[in-house]
């Protein structure tokens, strides 16, 4: 009787996740083989992981990888997909301040997303754009132009012409590889970095106002409310 009250109980613990683990809902399951599957990403080619090592990051089974997500490439997706998600909510664009200064808080808050998601980021930007195809471009691309998007609105411009529009994505580039470069070596601090950042911006958008008229009156309209004393 002892026995078999024995075997029992490892039977239940097995099936409950084993060592007292809660139970867990279908949606955090999900999450969880999600955040395990980001950390695997982020440091290492996508074919160089396998559904089992997802499995045994998450201590899951490899029966209910292939439950949830169907295969690694579904799988590599959904992280993607809520990397990206993850970010989008922490960049709702703020409202208050000039223009520099609603661009400097998202651009903080960007960083917290590098700093405090590092997997999620680094995952959604490995690679590089000669790597997007398909759904993966999809998911990086529509990041992107919510960037774009967001950037556009701490400036108060509505439909750029095309000089600015090319700045400034020149200029996120810039900032996804420092994101990239900061996690890597961190030798600098964040508000360094994030100052360097956006007088970098300063100073193309400078240089872009030689070539168009409306990205000079930009220019000259944001040094203007930098000049005017804080309220």
């Amino acid at each position: 009787m002892g026995d078999r009250a024995v075997a029992g109980g490892k039977a239940r613990s097995r099936q409950g996740g084993g060592r007292g683990r809660r139970r867990l809902s279908v949606d955090e399951r999900r999450d969880e083989l999600i955040e395990a599957a980001l950390q695997l990403f982020s440091t290492r080619p996508p074919e160089d992981i396998s559904i089992d090592d997802v499995a045994a990051a998450a201590g899951a089974s490899r029966a209910l990888v292939y439950h949830y997500f169907g295969g690694k490439y579904e799988l590599y997706i959904a992280a993607l997909g809520s990397a990206a998600k993850q970010l989008s909510v922490l960049l709702e664009p703020p409202t208050e301040g000039s223009p520099l200064d609603r661009l400097r808080v998202s651009l903080e808050r960007y960083f917290d997303f590098v700093e405090s998601h590092a997997a999620g980021f680094t995952a959604l930007l490995r690679g590089g754009p000669a790597d997007r195809s398909g759904e993966v471009g999809e998911i990086v691309d529509g990041i992107r132009q919510l960037l774009l998007g967001r950037i556009l609105h701490a400036l108060d411009v509505d439909a750029p012409p095309p000089i600015l529009r090319i700045t400034l994505r020149s200029w996120m580039a810039s900032v996804e590889t420092a994101g990239l470069d900061w996690l890597e070596n961190r030798d600098v601090t964040r508000p360094e970095l994030e100052s360097l950042l956006v007088d970098q911006l300063v100073v193309l958008l400078h240089v872009a106002g030689r070539h168009d008229p409306g990205t000079g009156a930009l220019f000259d309209r944001l040094a203007q409310e930098e000049l005017e004393p804080k309220s």
